[in-house]
């Protein structure tokens, strides 16, 4: 028979992970190998250089460019704020006088008597990257940042939206089963990681927000309440660029599906305790999880035992998979077939697929590149 190995997503109450923190171009580190870093201890930093913005100071002040210089508050090398008046008209009695503004913070570069224009040099904007965990810096990447290592508790999701943050784990509800809505959610709320059950409704996302939460995990959520709360039609390819005040986690499609129990679980396990938590998504190539994650301090000084996964026989009949594509992505069932030879599906490639029983007894044909092995 053939077989096929498709890693699932990794629930483990017990984890050596490791992070990189990397910044985009090169810059400075600010630790050292066997540093110990929080959430927020900064790793590296680097600033990009600013641009120019042009100012027709003229046309603003409707004189003729050559009077522009003797106009000028600011001269070239000053620096300026936001807002700040860069250049005036005299006025009658000092009164009635015309002001132009800096549209930026920066410093004036050029004034021309030849075009009326000013030319201001906008500040370099700057790029800091934290440790996102707390743990031990074991790698220092020079002039980019370092790769951390912390032990403890992650759980990954099939899908989320927003970036990385950080809260102390919160129950909401009593069982995996059941839907948030805006009555579990209160002022103590604030600051925290919400965990759920089934699905949550729009309502109750938007006072999660209004509350302050950081972050929320359930199980499913219907795309509408999905698209309406972040504004515009989300794309499920990547995410992790919305900028929403609030990180969202789904542990198992869209629609309402119950978390998984041995998720819930865990999670429960780990309530009042702080994590880090990201919804960057990427399914295609290099695939990204959402994830969160458990640091757990009192496991420091305890011999670590890697999670060992069951899955070295791969995909087999009777099998609980899950499917990471469209149409049926975030569905669940069970594998009744795998047929040995190439099939011809819609896209007319030839690929080994699955029959899959879904959880309403429905029968599909799925590559089985777009399937993942869950444990049970």
């Amino acid at each position: 028979m053939a077989l096929a190995y498709t890693p699932g997503l990794k629930i483990q109450k017990d984890s050596m992970l490791l992070k990189e923190r990397k910044l985009p171009l090169a810059g400075e580190v600010l630790v050292n190998v066997g540093d110990k870093v929080n959430f927020d201890t900064a790793i590296a930093k680097a600033s990009i250089p600013g641009g120019a913005e042009v100012i027709s100071v003229a046309g603003l002040l409707g004189c003729e460019p050559k009077e522009v210089p003797s106009l000028m508050v600011k001269k070239i090398g000053d620096r300026v704020k936001k807002g700040e008046v860069i250049a005036e008209t005299p006025g009658f009695f000092g009164k009635f006088k015309s002001r132009v503004l800096s549209p930026v913070d920066g410093i004036i570069h050029s004034v021309s008597e030849v075009t009326g224009q000013v030319i201001v040099k906008c500040d370099p904007i700057k790029i800091e990257i934290n440790a996102y965990v707390p743990g031990k810096v074991i790698q220092v990447l020079p002039k980019y940042g370092a790769i951390i290592e912390t032990r403890g508790a992650i759980v990954q999701g099939i899908f989320g939206i927003g970036g990385e943050t950080h809260g102390e784990i919160k129950m909401i509800v009593d069982s995996p089963n059941e839907e948030v809505t805006e009555g579990n959610i209160s002022s103590n709320c604030a600051g925290k990681i919400l965990i759920g059950g089934s699905a949550i409704s729009l309502n109750a996302l938007k006072k999660a927000l209004e509350v302050g939460a950081k972050g929320v995990v359930v199980g499913g959520i219907d795309s509408d309440v999905l698209d309406s709360f972040v504004g515009y039609e989300i794309s499920i390819g990547i995410t992790g660029h919305e900028q929403i005040g609030l990180t969202l986690m789904i542990t198992e499609g869209f629609g309402r599906m119950n978390m998984a129990l041995r998720t819930f679980n865990l999670l429960k396990t780990f309530e009042g305790y702080m994590a880090a938590m990201n919804g960057a998504t990427q399914i295609r190539a290099g695939v990204i999880r959402p994830e969160v994650i458990i640091p757990r301090p009192e496991l420091a000084d305890k011999e670590f035992k890697e999670e060992k996964i069951s899955f070295e026989k791969g995909m087999t009949p009777g099998m609980t998979v899950r499917i990471i594509r469209q149409p049926y992505f975030g569905r669940i069932g069970r594998i009744v077939a795998l047929p040995p030879h190439l099939q011809k599906i819609p896209t007319e490639s030839f690929v080994r697929i699955a029959i899959v029983e879904l959880d309403d007894g429905t029968q599909v044909i799925v590559p089985r590149a777009n399937l993942e092995m869950l444990e049970e």
